[in-house]
């Protein structure tokens, strides 16, 4: 039926007068590089924008969904965080800390780790996508990629209202609106709640969620300000294990070992403000956001595939943070070619963990886990730790010729950061305590140039290389086997060159780059005595090509294509296996495909019939560092159709149409273990608009 209503909407594309319009790759403005708008045609790095229009046209309402066809960017859904979280793989490295997500500019999850769970798409005008470091901009927080989620001016855009219903009893409801001014202030309010079930076991999560946001034009500038809340609970899933070099077939795919009354659970109240002015040749901008969370923990996993008791280890913990992060910083142009960005910025953070764990027994089919309430700690933990970063940056951005483009900056990072932890072993009625401390004081920097080769018209080719040079903190995930003594921080450079160029008249767009990232102390998960911990991992390099075409033969129908191919190593880490020391080198590390490619159709119109098709090929990837287990390539099909008359479109869109259940992601908290991709689900969902733009 999809398909069929699809290639109806093909064909009335097909009919429709050809137009010319402009490059759909570097068409577009970002903040993302420098913190002041530059074009993405220009910008000496891998950079994507996705707009508003781009996310209706695909009901793409999740960050899955919406990166689904980003060269060289894998979303795996799920992972530890939970059924609403998810694992973002850039440049090879699948790691649910490499990289940074933003929300207008500011760290979501603040000092510690990216906060996916709690990421809302309700009314976002545009996603910027960064591959590799922002080293400048951002300093300590990012690695290997950067999500900059952008959302409208306050009481911009006309009233949405969105309702779905989909498998597994799932559910929403959104609402936004711009609100009646009050004297000089425009404002604009979100709202909305969701329900998500899955094929797993006891699996699904809701969230509540509510933005506020107000705008007041002053003598001088711009004040912003808003008030965001969320509030999530999700039952969660259980890994998969693998025994030997495979998953196991003992343990049903959707089984879960979570005991009952598990969860994870997180309430994040943020306050925001901002204040922007003009200056005589460029601007001064200025953002704070206070956010305060907390997290209660219960669940547990599998550590013997076995029906000799105990075979499961659970821990239940309450984790409570604070993050304040503030940036200011002025752009000005001393000449028309010439632009500087100069500015400071603080991130910090304080949170704790207090709770304990246990050991109990469930069958493989986790038909019958016990109560959690039943289940007593055998120990008393508590992890207390603060961070702060800070950061003095500037950046130069020089056309001194239409064709060249350089982009040259720096930062001085300091990161501090303190940890204790005290643990009480009620058995042995044993107490450790500790503390640690680590200062560091270090620079970054980032610099580029693009030189536009040709030019004519709407067609161009534009040339691009940069080199990174950036460092950032070891995580820490408060989980209860915190290692009392903080990491070495991890280290990375890198280079990369391209091309974004723009042909037929701006009606074909290919993006092609290829880089090298040297890694050092990559933060890694590994079982000590039984238990699993957080290691630095040597030296690795990372090495990739990635290609991006985008045609649109027609103003209603764009043909997208994305091809990866990353290479990403160990070049020096000795571990442990069984008590042997074993050196890695040459080894690929475990979840990292080779090999990744996507390709996308979209027709619509202003009315009538619209829709998507996309396919996704993930190339095979090893499960274990040695290497000697791996998992098959596999391909998923996502389509959606749609019907627009007049404000109101009805669509019916389906994920995973073919029904595949791959390893997408492995466990930091159970050995061995990993996340399966979520089975097939179908949505039918009625979006009403008044005022602004249907599309």
């Amino acid at each position: 039926m999809i398909a069929g209503a699809l290639c109806q909407a093909a064909a009335w594309a097909a009919d429709q007068p050809a137009a010319a319009p402009a490059d759909p790759l570097v068409e577009r403005v970002q903040v993302i590089t420098t913190r002041a708008p530059e074009p993405v045609e220009t910008t000496p790095a891998s950079v994507t924008v996705i707009t508003r229009d781009d996310l209706v046209r695909r009901g793409a309402y999740d960050l899955r969904s919406a990166l689904l066809v980003a060269a060289g960017i894998d979303i795996a859904p799920g992972g530890d965080g939970g059924p609403a979280g998810s694992v973002p793989e850039f440049w090879g490295l699948r790691e649910f800390d490499a990289f940074l997500l933003a929300v207008d500019g500011s760290p979501l999850g603040g000092a510690f780790n990216p906060s996916l769970v709690t990421l809302d798409l309700t009314d976002v005008d545009r996603i910027e996508i960064l591959r590799g470091a922002a080293p400048v901009s951002y300093g300590a927080t990012s690695f290997v990629g950067v999500i900059n989620v952008i959302h409208g001016e306050p009481g911009s855009g006309g009233t949405m209202l969105r309702t779905t219903g989909g498998s597994y009893d799932s559910g929403s409801i959104a609402w936004s609106s711009p609100l009646p001014a009050w004297g000089d202030v425009k404002s604009s309010l979100e709202a909305d709640a969701s329900h998500q079930g899955f094929s797993d076991n006891r699996t699904d999560f809701a969230r509540g969620h509510l933005r506020w946001q107000n705008s007041r034009q002053m003598e001088h500038g711009v004040l912003r300000f808003g008030i965001e809340s969320l509030f999530l609970r999700q039952d969660p899933a259980s890994p998969h294990p693998r025994v030997g070099t495979s998953l196991t077939t003992l343990v049903p795919v959707d089984a879960n070992h979570n005991m009952t009354g598990a969860g994870i659970d997180e309430n994040r109240h943020t306050l925001s403000a901002g204040y922007e002015r003009k200056l005589d040749t460029g601007s001064w901008s200025n953002t704070v956001t206070i956010s305060r969370s907390r997290q209660d923990v219960l669940r547990g996993f599998l550590t013997d595939v076995t029906l000799v008791a105990p075979n499961a280890h659970g821990f239940r913990e309450s984790i409570p943070t604070l993050d304040v992060y503030l940036d200011s910083h002025m752009a000005f142009h001393p000449d028309p070619k010439l632009e500087v960005v100069a500015g400071f910025d603080h991130l910090y953070g304080n949170g704790r963990a207090d709770g304990g764990d246990f050991d109990y027994f469930v069958d493989l089919q986790g038909d019958a886990p016990p109560s959690g309430s039943s289940l007593s700690n055998q120990a008393a933990i508590k992890i207390r730790d603060r961070r702060e970063f800070s950061g003095l940056y500037g950046q130069v951005v020089w056309t001194p010729a239409e064709r060249w483009h350089l982009e040259l900056g720096a930062r001085l990072n300091r990161t501090a950061e303190s940890r204790s932890t005290d643990t009480l072993d009620f058995a042995s009625s044993t107490r450790v305590k500790s503390e640690d401390r680590r200062d560091v004081m270090r620079g970054g920097g980032f610099a580029g140039l693009t030189w536009t080769a040709w030019r004519s018209g709407a067609n161009a080719l534009h040339l691009y290389t940069n080199y990174r040079n950036t460092y950032k903190p070891a995580v820490i995930d408060f989980g209860l086997d915190a290692d009392p003594d903080i990491l070495a921080p991890e280290t990375a450079h890198s280079i990369e060159a391209g091309l974004k160029s723009g042909l037929m008249g701006g009606r074909l767009g290919i993006e092609l780059s290829a880089f090298q990232m040297n890694f050092e102390n990559l933060v890694l998960s590994q079982v000590v005595g039984g238990v699993p911990a957080l290691v630095n991992g040597g030296k690795q390099r990372f090495r990739g090509i990635e290609l991006t075409t985008v045609l649109r033969p027609r103003p209603a129908l764009e043909w997208r294509t994305v091809y990866s191919l990353h290479d990403a190593r160990f070049r020096d880490y000795v571990t442990e296996f069984g008590g042997v020391p074993t050196q890695l080198a040459g080894k690929r590390l475990e979840m990292s495909a080779r090999y990744m490619a996507a390709t996308e159709v979209i027709v619509g119109r202003a009315e009538g019939w619209r829709g998507s098709v996309r396919s996704n090929w993930i190339g095979s990837r090893f499960l274990s560092k040695r290497n000697t287990a791996i998992a098959p390539d596999y391909i998923t099909w996502s389509a959606g159709i749609g019907y627009l008359l007049g404000n109101v479109e009805l669509r019916l869109d389906g994920t995973n149409l073919n029904d595949q259940r791959p390893p997408v992601s492995e466990s930091e908290l159970g050995d061995a273990q990993y996340y399966l991709l979520p089975a097939r689900r179908l949505e039918v969902s009625a979006r009403w608009l008044l005022g602004g733009s249907p599309h």
